[in-house]
């Protein structure tokens, strides 16, 4: 199975599937490209804003990458070691990776064998909530690289090629489609404390995804219900990495981080109403959030942004948050920018860009205070959650350690922070 040319679909309505173009390997296959065709360039809307209505074969504009929000179509680590395991193609290019990973990928995008049909890569239907427990065995199994069955097969191919780093699969719950993510032999039991986090998140007037418990043999496990799905219809998302990309010149360093993508949701999001201002204070309180409960792992791919308004040409809403729980590894640095102190993990470098975000320092710090009010909370709430006494243990060095709790402490809305350096320090475990 090798493909040279694909092409691409728009399905926001699944049963009336739009075709957007070719899909072409390009830079001796490390890269694919898009062409959007005439039908497109007239009724269409940019799929992101480094991908204009224009009539050429628009090339990716880095390396290793697909052109634009096509690169949010493909799966991530965890999805490719699926495709390899199960699918086996004989190559294994970007290519590849988008027509394998089947009909239920990330957003609206989907990916056919033909121009003149939507003609997937065929999956079976997605296991249920009964399933939970054999899926699981199989994901270990591929984690492993041990052999699995035929039958078996057949149950990780129908959703475990989705995005993402760690073991997960899709998994259908009351008809809608959930994420079902595995442990993965972490020291602390992950999928409940994820679950914990989020809710914890909520209380915090954080717009989350919702969340469940799976309890399995020994272990648990955590779903997540899409939230690109509305019932029958899709939602066009890309992550936040694509959309920072597509305002940075081909090739340059793009600057990743909060009050970048604030600034761009200030300018592409959904004005009405209000929604893109609220969306940027959202954005700052998941930025003092994930800095307080420790979670560093706050890089590109764990934002997204929903395409909402295509009458519009396409406006954006911050999607629900979600892969928001502790990596417990105490860095004192986030992946994601957060101020004139570029990544370091500190209130004052939070503050530092508020009216970014659409703040004033008083507003500003009236929202840290809540959150800080809300993290004060984050044992009670996790051990009704269920967490362990030992897990608690271990997430306190780091949420109640010196650099953190003396940060809750000390910060007041009356007197300005002075910007410092956060502790450096090893972690328990990382995602």
């Amino acid at each position: 199975m090798r493909h040279d040319t694909l092409h691409l679909w728009l399905l926001t309505e699944p049963t009336s599937p739009r075709y957007v173009g070719p899909l072409r390997l390009v830079d001796a296959g490390k890269g694919v490209s898009l062409q959007y065709v005439t039908e497109w360039l007239t009724h269409g809307i940019p799929l992101s804003e480094d991908l204009p209505l224009v009539d050429i074969e628009q090339l990716p504009r880095w390396k290793g990458m697909a052109a634009g929000a096509v690169d949010d179509a493909r799966p991530d680590r965890w999805g490719e070691r699926v495709i390899q395991y199960i699918d086996k193609p004989a190559r294994l290019s970007i290519m590849e990776y988008l027509y394998c990973a089947g009909d239920d990928r990330f957003g609206a995008l989907g990916v056919s064998t033909s121009a003149d049909a939507y003609a997937p890569h065929p999956k079976n239907p997605l296991p249920r909530l009964a399933q939970a427990q054999a899926l699981a065995e199989v994901v270990h199994k591929v984690s492993a690289k041990e052999p699995v069955t035929e039958i078996e097969r057949t149950l990780i191919a129908a959703g475990g090629s989705f995005g993402g780093a760690k073991p997960k699969a899709l998994i259908e719950i009351d008809g809608e489609q959930w994420v079902i993510k595995f442990f993965n032999n972490e020291p602390v039991d992950v999928p409940l404390i994820e679950h914990a986090s989020m809710t914890l998140a909520a209380k915090a007037g954080i717009t989350v995804a919702p969340t469940r418990v799976v309890p399995l043999a020994g272990e648990n496990a955590l779903a997540v219900r899409r939230y690109d799905r509305q019932g029958t219809s899709r939602i066009h998302c890309i992550s936040a990495g694509t959309a920072l990309r597509a305002e940075t010149i081909a090739g340059q360093e793009p600057t990743l981080g909060y009050p970048s993508l604030a600034q761009l949701l200030r300018r592409a999001g959904v004005a009405d109403g209000d929604a893109n201002l609220l969306d940027m204070q959202e954005l700052f309180r998941r930025m003092v959030f994930n800095i307080l409960i420790d979670n560093t792992d706050d890089h590109e791919k764990n934002h997204a942004l929903m395409v909402v308004a295509p009458t519009q040409q396409g406006k954006y809403r911050l999607a629900p948050a979600y892969d928001v729980l502790p990596t417990n590894s105490g860095q004192g640095s986030q992946e994601f920018i957060v101020g004139t102190d570029q990544r370091d993990s500190t209130l004052a470098n939070a503050m530092s860009q508020c009216a970014l975000f659409g703040y004033t320092p008083a507003q500003a710090a009236a929202q840290v205070l809540r959150v800080i009010d809300v993290v004060n909370g984050w044992r009670e709430h996790f051990a009704a959650c269920g967490v362990t006494q030992g897990d608690l243990a271990s997430l306190a060095e780091r949420i109640d350690g010196d650099p953190l709790l003396s940060q809750r402490r000390s910060f007041s809305a009356a007197q300005p922070l002075a910007p410092r350096r956060a502790a450096r320090g090893g972690g328990a475990f990382r995602r």
